[in-house]
């Protein structure tokens, strides 16, 4: 596979990405929201909870702005570079804040009994799954920086 075909096959999961994330965000989560506000003692609870999911999203969608660049990196045979490696280290720290804001929106959540226990367990899960992902973009962040620093060094070399 090319660099340019894989630069675009990248920025066509990048824009599917955004789309399905666009309809979660926009059509599943009220959809799903309004039959449990339906239910008896919830009803309360739907803007609340849909203001805060949205707000989850806000740095998804700039995580994906960012991986845009990097693809536009890529399609310009620039893998290995700084700029890279700091868009790398830049979704990291929006994943990471992500997972902060998620957890403390939940724990907020349970302490004003606007959360069910089996929730507040499921959401800790994503938390981890998250983290994962927000730690694994820091390393490929940092082996990007490596990858930058040695390219330069030998870009210099005759």
């Amino acid at each position: 596979m090319t660099q340019k075909k894989f630069a675009r096959l990248l920025k066509l999961i990048a824009v599917g990405l955004g789309i399905i994330g666009a309809v979660v965000y926009f059509f599943v989560l009220p959809s799903i929201g309004r039959d449990w506000a339906s239910e008896e003692g919830f009803g309360g609870f739907f803007w609340p909870w849909l203001l805060f999911l949205w707000g989850t999203g806000i740095p998804c969608f700039a995580a994906l702005f960012e991986f845009w660049g990097i693809c536009t990196q890529i399609n310009a045979d620039n893998s290995f570079c700084e700029e890279n490696a700091i868009k790398l280290k830049t979704i990291s720290l929006l994943i990471l804040g992500d997972v902060a804001y998620f957890f403390a929106g939940n724990v907020i959540f349970m302490t004003l009994s606007m959360n069910h226990p089996g929730i507040f367990l499921a959401s800790l899960a994503i938390d981890v799954i998250g983290a994962a992902i927000g730690i694994a973009a820091a390393a490929l962040s940092h082996l990007v920086y490596k990858a930058a620093a040695l390219k330069s060094e030998n870009d210099l070399t005759i």
